[in-house]
């Protein structure tokens, strides 16, 4: 019996930390990287290069014949395609899907997480809390009139979002006066992408509500964690999230099985959201493993991988609880070090529990280059061992 063969698009550190629980459990990974020196290429074999937005490399990558890998299982058809990220062509996958191979989340389930005033409407109908939103009209001087409207009607502050394309902080920008996105009004009448408003909330903190599900429709959520933001990049994870109420935990999971099975989404997904006066608000989707489920890889019975991987074959998903009372994750953005790993002997001679994880990237400021985990019985002890021993990486 043949393994099963999983393409993936993308080939960052998602796919790259996918590799691991994919040999486990004997699927077959075959990712398309962008460049092959790329973070996935460097640990897997089958990593034919290409561009997401190249039909005829994705066709090759779902179809075995990008000949990265002259073996029978290099050269079997996929058994499914999934993403490390959510930019592709829509024809494209529902041409695949139309040849037979499934597509996971499907079309209809990644515009969510491609145009966020789609996901708004959509929410919406659902039912599901967010902030106040409006889209902005496409016109710039009525775009300006509508933002102008919009503060007004607020506290006189906004947050203006591009539609597509942003992350990590990009495409999001905080506004007290309609000028303050005239570049963004005028690149939107160019052509470029949609904008829409939303309130600036007043939160206590950012949550985040992992859930993945099956095509058979199976759903599995994981304990609610706290996002620590800085600069609009997110610093560390704990997991689970300290002093939040069994009803708000019990609100955050239900919000996101309400997501993931209103959208139709199949694998892991990821909805960020805001903790504010005692009730949760909806803020962003990620469908795919997410920088807020990294804790699992070491923290959780199941990680978010594993579990992407048998969500997207339509496998029994696994257990999702936590491994020790508290995992914290913190993330390594930059570092003054030619080389990371050159930090290794100290962090692991300091800290033999600390769990480094690096993405195999160059160097660049502000960048993630890695992340690691820290699980034990003391969450004050656990959070300051994994951000000194992030610190350590950062050349710190």
């Amino acid at each position: 019996m043949s393994a099963p063969v999983v393409a993936v698009v993308g080939g960052g550190q998602l796919a790259r930390m996918m590799a691991p629980a994919a040999g486990e459990l004997g699927v077959h990974l075959r990712v398309l990287v962008e460049a092959p020196d790329g973070s996935a290429a460097q640990v897997l074999a089958d990593a034919p290069v290409g561009a997401a937005s190249d039909a005829d490399a994705v066709r090759a990558l779902v179809a075995g014949t990008s000949g990265a890998l002259a073996t029978d299982a290099g050269r079997a058809r996929a058994a499914v395609l999934t993403f490390e990220h959510e930019h592709v062509p829509f024809s494209l996958l529902d041409e695949i899907a139309a040849d037979g191979v499934p597509v996971h989340p499907g079309p209809a389930a990644l515009v969510h997480a491609q145009d966020k005033i789609v996901m708004r409407e959509r929410l919406t109908e659902l039912g599901v809390p967010c902030p106040r939103w409006a889209p902005l009209p496409t016109e710039p001087a009525a775009g300006r009139s509508a933002l102008a409207t919009f503060l007004a009607d607020g506290d006189g502050t906004a947050v203006v979002k591009t539609s597509r394309g942003g992350y990590d902080g990009k495409g999001v920008r905080v506004v007290r006066s309609a000028d303050e996105v005239d570049d963004w009004f005028s690149a939107v009448a160019a052509g470029g992408p949609a904008l829409l408003v939303e309130e600036r909330v007043p939160f206590t903190r950012e949550l985040a509500a992992l859930v993945a599900r099956r095509p058979s429709g199976d759903v599995a959520t994981y304990p609610v964690v706290e996002s620590v933001q800085r600069d609009g990049v997110c610093s560390e994870v704990i997991a689970p999230a300290p002093g939040l109420s069994a009803e708000l935990e019990a609100e955050a999971r239900r919000i996101a099985e309400t997501v993931v099975t209103g959208l139709g989404v199949t694998g892991v997904l990821a909805v960020e959201m805001f903790e504010v006066d005692g009730r949760v608000l909806v803020n962003e989707l990620a469908m795919r493993p997410h920088n807020s489920g990294h804790w699992t890889i070491d923290g959780a019975v199941t990680s978010q991988f594993e579990q992407h991987l048998r969500a997207v074959l339509d496998l029994p998903l696994g257990d999702t609880s936590p491994r020790a009372p508290w995992t914290v994750m913190a993330n390594v953005l930059g570092s003054t070090l030619g080389e990371l790993t050159d930090a290794l002997p100290a962090i692991l001679a300091a800290d033999p529990g600390a769990r480094v994880n690096l993405y195999g990237k160059a160097v660049r400021p502000g960048r993630k280059l890695g992340h690691v985990n820290v699980s034990g019985d003391d969450l004050d002890d656990v959070r300051r061992r994994a951000v000194v021993a992030a610190a350590r990486l950062r050349g710190e």
